[in-house]
């Protein structure tokens, strides 16, 4: 294992568990057969509610070796599979096979996030809904305008996140058809903290 393989899960892990406060008002509203895309570190296991059967985690960042990981995934009340695969690929499950589908701060770094959308909603049960909170495009222009010149800049220095994405018209691009959606800022600089918390269902 070389050296930013070792390092990556590690400083995410530690990067990510900040956010464990805004996790809980979307991971809870999960249930039955769940698809998390981007599941990184485990973190959003604690925050499933009892009506999950089971969580398939997928992310192409191995967390080989990393205790942390390996102790979330052995407390959770339901079973967990991980699948080391991107998101924008095809994806190994039957169409129809999962209830629910989750991702938390995972649009932003996807290479091609509408294929991977488009995948989401193949594998998601007619009815079945996806959740997520995401970090995005800011309404006011003044701040949109420095993502827009930062965006280069900041996915360098990230490994391809991108600050500038417009959340709500890419989930909607993908098929899915938003029932709810809520916009606020979380704390720190506004480029970086501006949210997208939404409920869609497949269309």
């Amino acid at each position: 294992m070389g050296i930013r393989s070792w390092v990556k899960p590690r400083l995410q892990d530690l990067m990510m568990r900040g956010m464990n406060d805004l996790r809980p008002d979307t991971v809870s509203l999960a249930s039955g057969e769940v698809l998390e895309v981007g599941f990184g570190t485990a973190l959003n296991l604690r925050y499933y509610g009892p009506d999950v059967k089971t969580v398939t985690g997928l992310d192409p960042m191995s967390t080989d070796g990393v205790a942390a990981v390996d102790d979330r995934i052995a407390a959770a009340a339901f079973p967990v599979e991980r699948s080391l695969l991107p998101a924008d690929g095809d994806l190994p499950f039957d169409a129809g096979r999962f209830d629910t589908v989750v991702t938390t701060w995972t649009l932003c770094s996807i290479p091609d996030p509408q294929a991977a959308l488009e995948e989401m909603r193949r594998v998601l049960k007619p009815g079945g809904k996806y959740v997520f909170i995401e970090h995005g495009r800011s309404d006011e222009p003044g701040t949109a305008r420095w993502q827009d010149r930062l965006n280069p800049m900041w996915r360098v220095l990230t490994g391809e996140c991108n600050i500038n994405r417009r959340i709500d018209e890419t989930v909607e691009r993908g098929g899915f058809e938003l029932r709810s959606m809520d916009r606020f800022l979380g704390d720190g600089p506004k480029v970086l903290t501006t949210l997208y918390r939404g409920v869609a269902t497949k269309v």
